[in-house]
């Protein structure tokens, strides 16, 4: 499975605190390996959001991502529950 990100993630990315960007970074790589590993909480969204899914980093922050094709993810956004808003 190959993962892209968009700009708008990395930039969001950057703004987190190095304990959060290193528990994403742990969350991103167990997707890599297990995308159904029950530690994420993977789940399909709703509402406007009903084209993506997201999974967790800790209680408090998520990756929200798309898939593009067969193998591939866009990861789109990383943030707190604000980022559903």
């Amino acid at each position: 499975m190959e993962i892209f990100y968009v700009s708008g993630f990395t930039r969001a990315s950057k703004k987190l605190s190095a304990d959060v960007k290193e528990k994403a970074d742990s969350a991103i790589e167990i997707f890599k390996n297990n995308p159904t590993d029950v530690r994420l909480h993977l789940h399909k969204l709703h509402g406007r959001f009903a084209d993506y899914w997201a999974f967790s980093i800790d209680f408090k922050y998520r990756i929200i991502f798309r898939y593009s094709q067969t193998d591939e993810i866009v990861l789109m956004f990383i943030g707190d529950h604000a980022i559903y808003d």
